[in-house]
C-alpha cells in the first residue's frame, strides 16, 4: 500500500523559511512526478511546484524565486524549500506523487501558517 509521509509544516513569521518533505513508499512502480499543492481556507487546491522524473520543474507564478522543489530519487522523497514566506502562503500543503502506472496518490497535508 502506497504511503506518503509529509513533514515540516508549522508557524513562521513573514519573511521566514520552512522546508517541507514528503517520503513515498509501498509500491514497485517507478515515480513519474512528485509535487506540492496547497489549499487555503475558502479556496481551490492549487499547484505550488512539481518535478518530473525527466528532471523538469514547474512553479506557480506566485512562488517563483522564493520556493525550490527538489527530489531525492534514491529515497523517493520530494522537498519544498520555502523562503521569504508571506501571509498569503498560509495553507495546507499536500504532496502528490504520480506513478508510471498512471495513478496519483496524495498525502494527508501539512499546515503552513505565516503570521506575525
Amino acid at each position: 500500500q502506497v504511503q506518503l509521509v509529509e513533514s515540516g509544516g508549522g508557524l513562521v513569521q513573514p519573511g521566514g523559511s520552512l522546508r517541507l518533505s514528503c517520503a513515498a513508499s509501498g509500491t514497485i512502480f517507478s515515480i513519474n512526478s512528485m509535487g506540492w499543492y496547497r489549499q487555503a481556507p475558502g479556496k481551490e487546491r492549487e499547484l505550488v511546484a512539481v518535478t518530473t522524473s525527466g528532471g523538469s520543474t514547474n512553479y506557480a507564478d506566485s512562488v517563483k524565486g522564493r520556493f525550490t522543489i527538489s527530489e531525492d530519487n534514491a529515497k523517493n522523497t520530494v522537498n519544498l524549500q520555502m523562503n521569504s514566506l508571506k501571509p498569503e502562503d498560509t495553507a495546507v500543503y499536500y504532496c502528490k506523487v504520480r506513478y508510471n502506472n498512471g495513478i496519483n496518490y496524495w498525502g494527508k497535508g501539512t499546515l503552513v501558517t505565516v503570521s506575525s
